[in-house]
């Protein structure tokens, strides 16, 4: 089956380019890109005013299936990442059971499979039970198909086992990602600050995350490893990863929507809505983000997708649980707080959202829009826009600080391996 894309404007930044084109799909592959194409097609689509950019790739998030199916299921899941845009989403492995075995591993990916949406690429924890004492046989996840290892929501506290699980990662060609929180210093309900001592509750110290992540630093370097560091908030984490890249170190990075749109002064309008772990920062911590994102200490955007059921949500901030929900508002967040006000371009959204979390995952396939590789496309029009509502989300769970924002940029249709699975 062939769809023929015509006059959008095409944004792939391996090829710097950034032009009005058309788009040719041949099956699940792109058989061609160039202007005026003229073929038969069984499908094709006016593209006119929208862009098309490589599908979009969350590298974190959580479906929460299986264990906790009343906050979101694969399914439901999946049906959010395509109208958000995402083409490939990576699951963290926090569920009961823990995919610390291959067992487990292939029930989410036959999951995944029936229902047939976006590609799910799921990680292994790191230790047993997510426990932090015993590792798992990595070559054996790896080879059930696990796309990287992390124990993410628990640190992994002992560092002679973080130290060996990096390294055994490395050696098959994959990362351990890293949740970095010192236990220590990290008790509290929300950013330790103005807001915290406003609202009375006790805050969480940046150290918690900066503590760890130097750490990850330290054993990359070390031993010439790759690591990688889960959604990183604070101005001390992106000096340090900034440092450490100028010095050749192998360490890469992520962060979410959420730390580049929001303060912690969020918390006083959305309330447990805005309670996430690592919290929200200040304005200091917010602008570090943003220029971290703009210089390339931070490789990707993600959206450390979390949902809560209402009645969680709705228990006192220093008893609700932590996490946002991030698929429908990623790349609409971006062009708001990032590309309007000049931030950043549209290629370097494609950077973060596309193309660098392809080659983070090998996922060589993708993150391009060329011949002979996947038809995996997100097509938006980024002029619209609209207040986020709570009526309009798709996820299972609706605990977002973003509804009742205005935004810009919406999702028309989202391409995975050549079958339109969203349009509006």
């Amino acid at each position: 089956m062939r769809t023929l894309l015509k006059n959008g404007t095409v944004l792939d930044y391996a090829s710097n380019t950034n032009e009005v084109m058309d788009v040719l799909i041949n099956d699940s592959k792109i058989e061609k890109v160039g202007k005026n194409i003229e073929v038969q097609a069984d499908n094709v689509i006016d593209c006119t005013n929208l862009s098309i950019m490589p599908g979009m790739i969350d590298m974190h998030c959580h479906l929460r299936e299986p264990g906790f199916e009343y906050k979101e299921t694969i399914e439901t899941g999946s049906k959010s990442a395509v109208k958000g845009g995402f083409t490939s989403i990576c699951p963290m492995p926090n569920t009961k059971p823990t995919p610390d075995s291959a067992f487990v591993l292939q029930k989410i990916i036959d999951e995944a499979k029936r229902v047939n949406l976006c590609n799910v690429f799921p990680y292994s924890s790191v230790t047993k039970g997510e426990l932090g004492d015993e590792l798992v046989d990595f070559e054996e996840q790896k080879k059930a198909g696990a796309i990287a290892f992390s124990d993410d929501g628990i640190p992994v506290v002992n560092s002679r086992i973080m130290r060996q699980g990096i390294i055994n990662a490395d050696k098959l060609g994959t990362f351990v990602a890293s949740h970095c929180e010192e236990k220590s210093v990290s008790a509290g309900a929300i950013n330790a600050g103005e807001v915290a001592e406003k609202l009375g509750v006790e805050g969480v110290l940046p150290e918690a995350e900066e503590i760890m992540a130097a750490r990850e630093i330290v054993i990359s370097e070390t031993n010439n490893v790759r690591a990688h560091i889960c959604h990183i908030s604070t101005k001390t984490s992106v000096n340090m990863i900034r440092d450490a890249k100028k010095r050749g170190v192998k360490i890469t990075c992520e962060t979410c929507p959420h730390y580049y749109s929001f303060t912690q002064d969020e918390v006083l309008v959305s309330g447990t809505n805005a309670k996430m772990n690592p919290p929200l920062r200040t304005e200091e911590d917010k602008q570090a983000i943003i220029q971290g994102l703009k210089d390339g200490t931070i490789d990707a955007i993600i959206t450390d997708h979390a949902p809560h059921s209402e009645e969680e949500k709705a228990r006192e901030l220093s008893k609700a649980p932590n996490g946002i929900i991030g698929f429908e508002t990623a790349l609409s967040a971006t062009i708001t707080n990032l590309v309007a006000p000049g931030y950043i371009d549209y290629l370097n959204m494609v950077r973060l959202m596309s193309y660098t979390p392809a080659r983070l995952l090998k996922l060589d396939d993708r993150g391009e829009i060329k011949e002979g590789m996947t038809a995996d496309l997100t097509i938006f029009d980024p002029n619209i826009e609209y207040v986020y509502e709570k009526e309009s989300i798709v996820s299972k769970s609706k605990n977002t600080p973003f509804i009742g924002k205005k935004l810009k940029g919406m999702v028309q249709y989202t391409i995975v391996g050549g079958r339109i699975v969203y349009e509006k």
